[in-house]
């Protein structure tokens, strides 16, 4: 399994704005290098989070990127979610239905990831790294 180079700069782009919680907007430009991306590319996954309501773009000079929901609710499955939907990692090709006994294992793996992602909060990240 694994997921987009997309969902890895997001994680490390919602970490550093829950870390810093800044109230005036983080531009795109001071974004990308502190990861060393494009901005243009940084730019449509920071889209992505804009609708998906974890963040919000604000226009002009003094224009970026902030929070709008509360550090304290942020969590990883959120986050891969708003960049790589909510469809199951795993499909079985065949017709078996409900009874396939591999896709039952595949779906209890995953909900037990996603519990694990989930419970695990952006805000807690941030704290450790300040120690």
């Amino acid at each position: 399994m694994k997921f987009s180079k997309a969902t890895n700069y997001a994680l490390h782009t919602m970490l550093a704005l829950v870390a810093e919680d800044p109230v005036k907007p983080v531009g795109v430009q001071q974004l990308a290098d502190a990861q060393n991306v494009s901005p243009t590319y940084l730019s449509k996954i920071l889209t992505k989070l804009v609708k998906a309501g974890m963040i919000e773009s604000v226009s002009g000079a003094n224009g970026g990127y902030r929070l709008t929901r509360k550090k304290e609710e942020m969590t990883f499955l959120d986050v891969i979610q708003a960049i790589e939907g909510t469809a199951s990692l795993f499909d079985c090709n065949f017709d078996h239905g409900s009874e396939c006994l591999i896709q039952q294992v595949m779906v209890e793996a995953e909900e037990k990831m996603e519990q694990h992602l989930r419970a695990t909060k952006m805000v807690d990240l941030a704290k450790r790294m300040k120690n």
